[in-house]
């Protein structure tokens, strides 16, 4: 079996930026597991990934445009902190560097605090790998075909994905 759209995928990946210390390793937690070609998965590596077969290891670089983007200096937001999500009626301390989540009007978002106001904080919106060419080391661990209720709701249930 080959992976190709409607395909689960189980794998373990190394990130790391080309040349340089390891970011995250899933094999330090559990596999990840994706519904192929449904978009929950970096285009590049779903890319990459086309084709392969469980057992299959590459290596995988991808430029900014292909894994998290540029930095946008419009990603940089002042809210207020009525928006933090968990942050209302309690008297939560809020301290640059901290990763938070805020309402938007197309639903949750992770920032990091950049300044601290009275009522706002300035936040960061860029994924934290923004603007880096980042390395994936990828093992396929299993293949499986998709079932009816996964490719209609184009994810992943059961173990390693979805919960309802």
């Amino acid at each position: 079996m080959k992976i190709e759209k409607g395909k689960v995928v189980t794998m373990h990946y190394c990130l790391s930026e080309p040349g340089q210390q390891v970011i995250e390793d899933s094999r330090q937690q559990q596999p990840v597991v994706y519904l192929h070609g449904y978009h929950g998965m970096l285009e590049g590596l779903e890319q990459a990934l086309e084709g392969k077969q469980a057992g299959d290891t590459l290596s995988v670089t991808l430029s900014p445009e292909q894994a998290y983007g540029q930095r946008s200096d419009q990603a940089l937001l002042r809210v207020s902190k009525s928006h933090i999500m968990g942050g209302r009626g309690s008297k939560q301390v809020f301290k640059p560097g901290m990763v938070v989540q805020i309402n938007t009007s197309d639903g949750p978002r992770t920032v990091m605090v950049l300044k601290v106001g009275l009522k706002s904080l300035d936040v960061d919106a860029n994924h934290p790998l923004a603007g880096r060419t980042v390395q994936f080391d990828i093992e396929v661990v299993a293949l499986r075909d998709a079932s009816a209720e996964e490719l209609e709701h184009q994810h992943v249930h059961g173990d390693g994905g979805h919960h309802h």
